[in-house]
């Protein structure tokens, strides 16, 4: 509090009500920064389920869904099931990919809109424990491509996608500038692109996401999230615990 009190003694003309408002806040910013996650990380999250299930009964909209079940017709490569993943490890038990309610109403629209010409989504990953966040990090350190764990991922909040197109008579993917997952400037969503389909194709995805409320992300073209991401908390809830709790 010393800094408080030098700061009264300097500015003595300020109302007395300002300057207590002023000490509360320091004072909150401090035991803010002194509290930590399971991780050891100063972030508040999610990872109980009677506190998701309470803000569920508030809010459906805060329901994380398996994308499948409501999109029968999408097609899920789930790489951090597999070792087929920059880090080449598995982090996941299930291939399986949920979302916020919201995000995966609009990914609805975005797959009618692209199936009407002959084109799918694939998707690679959507909602991500908080946990797998942290483990990417401690392995990857470089918040231009992997979320930082002091600030979080948007997938950990249910409300990002990563993805590409299919041509849905064969099943397979349309060019894009590089693979999923690759860390460089190459895969960033405006980068110069040869490739005139590749160009055609990434440009076609990030038109029909903007049109349905999501932004890419600028370091990775696959990588799209959900405009309303602000609204939902950060969750560290695993997919096990998430598939019990869909089918009760």
């Amino acid at each position: 509090m010393r800094l408080v009190y030098t700061f009264i003694i300097k500015n003595r003309p300020m109302k007395l009500k300002s300057i207590l408002l002023m000490a509360l806040v320091f004072t909150m910013q401090c035991r803010m920064a002194e509290t930590k996650n399971k991780y050891g990380y100063p972030l508040s999250i999610i990872s109980d389920f009677d506190t998701y299930f309470k803000q569920t009964e508030a809010d459906s909209n805060k329901t994380l869904i398996e994308i499948k079940t409501r999109i029968p017709n999408i097609i899920l490569d789930i790489r951090y099931a597999t070792e087929n993943n920059f880090l080449k490890k598995v982090f996941y038990k299930e291939a399986k990919a949920f979302a916020r309610l919201p995000v995966v109403k609009a990914l609805e629209n975005v797959q009618g809109e692209l199936n009407k010409q002959g084109i799918g989504v694939k998707i690679y990953d959507g909602y991500r424990p908080y946990a797998i966040t942290v483990q990417f990090y401690e392995s990857f350190p470089d918040s231009t491509y992997v979320a930082s764990p002091w600030t979080g991922s948007k997938h950990n909040r249910g409300c990002a996608l990563d993805m590409t197109l299919v041509d849905l008579k064969t099943g397979n993917e349309l060019a894009m500038p590089t693979p999923f997952d690759t860390p460089a400037e190459e895969s960033w969503a405006d980068a110069p692109v040869k490739d005139e389909i590749a160009f055609k194709n990434r440009e076609l995805m990030k038109s029909v996401m903007a049109k349905n409320g999501f932004t890419v992300e600028p370091s990775e073209w696959w990588h799209y999230n959900f405009n309303g991401w602000k609204e939902y908390p950060l969750m560290d809830m695993p997919f096990d615990v998430l598939s019990k709790t869909l089918a009760k």
